[in-house]
């Protein structure tokens, strides 16, 4: 293989709705750490265009704050957590590996080993992307579990509704239904086998409701749907705006619960008994079935990033995620993921 660059290129936000791919210098690996070549990033519709807009909230810049993002809220930052590709210098037991990275969209980076994740052999590069929205689903049902004979609601089918729906289809529930406004996404869904409903043909005395619309209508929704005393869990996150949340009526003559579920804390069914690193490389193991390409809503070249953004960006639905892609990297989604670099 070829001897590396000594700069990478990586994508900022500069100022509401603004970005730029930025040279910078990539240092060289020390011990316990290993240089990545990307193959892939996602890029979903939520957090990352929350961020583009300049819309975290002041008391959340803690929180919000990605594992290797650098610059800070609201610009200029680098952000992103969603990418794959292939270790080309480092520990030897990593070389060639095929890895998962909670790194911003850039094309090589150099990080610590124990910041990587190998992707399992059989799950796309392209579909190992989902590995975050997958692990959220799979957090909120350690948040909570459902039990078998259940009459289950995910209302909202974007990237994380629609993960957490193809994971309660592995459940034996009473009723599954994904409550979705779009009829072309609800006919995608449909298609992988899911019970597509839109809004006016949700049935209600739900068990358990999960909400991940991120909008007022599908919480007063969810609420709607939930059975007396039943449960409804939020995956979905606002930035600055304040819902309005229709806890009048019969919300406590109905005796309903609302529920935070988040992804920053292991689900409390098994906080003591798996640590994010556990939970990471299950929902990568999830991600062997193929099911899950219907949450990919396309792709682009990774010099196209603030085009994709844009358009992302538009009031037109978008259901899934943006797949990046890396012209100098080539894997073999196959088997171990051998480095091919397209350039000499």
């Amino acid at each position: 293989m070829s001897p590396r660059s000594e700069t990478a290129l990586a994508y900022w936000a500069t100022a509401p709705g603004e970005g730029e791919l930025r040279e910078e210098t990539l240092p060289e690996p020390g011990p316990g750490e290993a240089l990545v070549r990307t193959a892939t990033s996602g890029v979903s519709r939520g957090t990352e265009l929350l961020v583009r807009r300049g819309g975290v909230p002041d008391s959340q810049v803690d929180r919000m704050r990605a594992p290797f993002q650098d610059g800070s809220f609201p610009f200029p930052v680098k952000y992103g957590y969603l990418s794959v590709g292939v270790v080309e210098q480092g520990p030897q037991d990593w070389l060639g590996a095929r890895v998962f990275c909670l790194h911003p969209h850039q094309d090589r980076y150099v990080v610590p080993v124990d910041a990587l994740t190998r992707v399992p052999d059989g799950v796309p590069s392209r579909r190992a992307v989902l590995a975050g929205p997958t692990e959220t689903a799979l957090n909120a049902l350690w948040d909570a579990p459902p039990c078998a004979g259940d009459r289950v609601a995910a209302v909202g089918a974007g990237l994380i509704g629609g993960a957490l729906a193809l994971l309660l289809r592995r459940f034996p529930l009473g009723r599954l239904q994904v409550v979705e406004t779009d009829p072309a996404r609800r006919a995608q869904l449909a298609d992988a086998g899911l019970d597509a409903v839109s809004p006016t043909e949700a049935a209600p005395d739900c068990d358990l409701v999960y909400h991940a619309s991120a909008s007022e209508p599908g919480l007063a929704l969810a609420l709607t749907l939930a059975g007396d005393d039943a449960e409804v869990v939020e995956l979905s996150w606002y930035g600055d705006p304040a819902p309005q949340v229709p806890l009048g009526e019969d919300f406590h003559s109905r005796r309903l619960r609302l529920v935070a579920s988040q992804v920053s804390r292991v689900g409390a069914a098994r906080r003591h008994r798996r640590d994010p690193a556990d939970r990471l490389r299950t929902a990568l193991d999830l991600l062997s079935d193929p099911a899950f390409d219907v949450l990919v809503a396309g792709e682009r070249p990774f010099q196209d990033i603030a085009a994709a953004l844009e358009e992302l960006d538009s009031p037109a639905p978008q259901g899934g995620c943006l797949v990046l892609t890396y012209a100098d990297t080539q894997v073999d989604d196959t088997g171990a993921g051998a480095c091919r670099p397209d350039h000499p």
